[in-house]
């Protein structure tokens, strides 16, 4: 993964989310995309996908959880990590 990918990652997932998912409602990286229910199940397998096939890595569905999925803060944090 190449550090300029997530310099960039938290805007384009953010576009992501609002184009894609929640339909131009506004999202900032603390927004809480799940327990607002902004994003439901379906959803947070989109962003996964979409984060394996932009970041070209693959996330373990064990790591699929709050702490990491929460927030597009949390999720830039978890592409962090890896």
């Amino acid at each position: 993964m190449r550090v300029e990918q997530l310099d960039d990652l938290a805007t384009e997932l953010t576009e992501m989310i609002q184009t894609e998912i929640t339909f131009g409602q506004p999202v900032e990286p603390d927004t809480d995309l799940l327990l607002t229910g902004l994003v439901d199940s379906l959803g947070v397998i989109r962003i996964v996908t979409w984060m394996e096939d932009h970041l070209e890595i693959e996330i373990d569905p064990v790591d699929v959880v709050l702490e990491n999925f929460q927030t597009v803060a949390l999720m830039v944090d978890y592409a962090r990590r890896r």
